[in-house]
């Protein structure tokens, strides 16, 4: 394998990122509206059956679980609460898991005791039919209907949604409804899926577009450095085999600067949180301050209120 491979080093941070984040194209046959590759699709597929096996090759992603529920709740505590708020039991949150795989996060977050739904998306069939079948495992999730899967994209996902009752007015009223097209959601999940998508300043804008007032985007991926080349590519794919081969694309990382600079540019978005982390072998992952510089990051932004 050449050491030669992370290309357009050359030039300037901004001029590149402006390339990925306003112009990038990959070739796919989706539509051309969509953010989806056709070829991440087949990838993913091919995994759907071992998505639960916490030995197989989504274990990182199961172990990399709990560090997404201690980053969400980091950035929602940052936030003074609203005098008068609800009680800590009530079920008020709902949230879009946007490409939720086989629902690791999503099942985990609509058994949380202030969930009021959770509507979880992805484009791939086979993982979407993964997810259905392993939820009917828990009755309480398929009598409480809490969580929706659907086989969609976050461009598409309007034609998916039926009008929902807010939990703030009685179903009966008028005003309690919101269409599909206008449905906002107090958080918008996407972990590990930005490095995968073929327009990702597109692709962020729509799912930036499904955030209430007051709510959060929260997500993780991947810098674009040498080191990170080295860890997710070199070892963790060829060397030591703990994730698929081909499941990474280098050339789609997206550096946690630049997309704190991109974000600061869209107006009504504030409160930006990063937090660097690492998988060690054998031991799982860890927060590891200033490891958004080189590897494994998530981030979070605020829509103002």
């Amino acid at each position: 394998m050449s050491v030669l491979r992370p290309r357009m080093a050359a030039l300037p941070t901004e001029l590149r990122r402006l390339i990925f984040l306003s112009a990038r194209q990959h070739s796919t046959t989706a539509s051309p509206s969509s953010s989806v590759s056709s070829s991440e699709v087949s990838h993913f597929s091919a995994l759907a059956s071992s998505w639960w096996d916490p030995q197989g090759p989504s274990r990182i992603l199961h172990l990399m679980n709990p560090l997404r529920h201690q980053f969400i709740n980091r950035c929602r505590n940052s936030i003074a609460p609203p005098q008068q708020s609800p009680a800590p039991t009530s079920r008020t949150l709902t949230y879009l898991d946007v490409g939720c795989g086989g629902g690791i996060f999503a099942e985990s977050a609509a058994r949380l005791p202030n969930t009021l739904s959770v509507t979880a998306i992805d484009p791939t069939p086979d993982v979407i039919q993964v997810a259905k079948t392993h939820m009917r495992c828990d009755p309480d999730l398929v009598q409480s209907s809490r969580l929706q899967y659907l086989n969609t994209t976050i461009e598409d996902l309007s034609t998916h949604l039926s009008p929902s009752p807010s939990s703030s007015h009685p179903a009966s009223s008028p005003t309690s409804l919101e269409t599909g097209s206008d449905r906002q959601f107090d958080l918008v999940s996407l972990f590990e899926v930005i490095e995968h998508v073929n327009t990702p300043h597109l692709f962020l804008e729509q799912c930036m577009s499904r955030v209430k007032p007051g709510g959060w985007l929260i997500g993780s991926t991947i810098a674009r450095t040498w080191t990170s080349y080295f860890t997710t590519k070199l070892m963790a794919e060829d060397v030591l085999r703990i994730v698929p081969r081909g499941t990474h694309d280098w050339d789609k990382y997206i550096n946690a600067d630049e997309l704190e600079r991109w974000v600061a540019r869209q107006q009504g978005w504030g409160q930006w949180r990063v937090m660097g982390v690492l998988y060690v072998p054998g031991v799982g992952w860890r927060e590891v301050k200033g490891g958004e510089e080189w590897g494994n990051y998530f981030f979070g932004m605020r829509r103002e209120g």
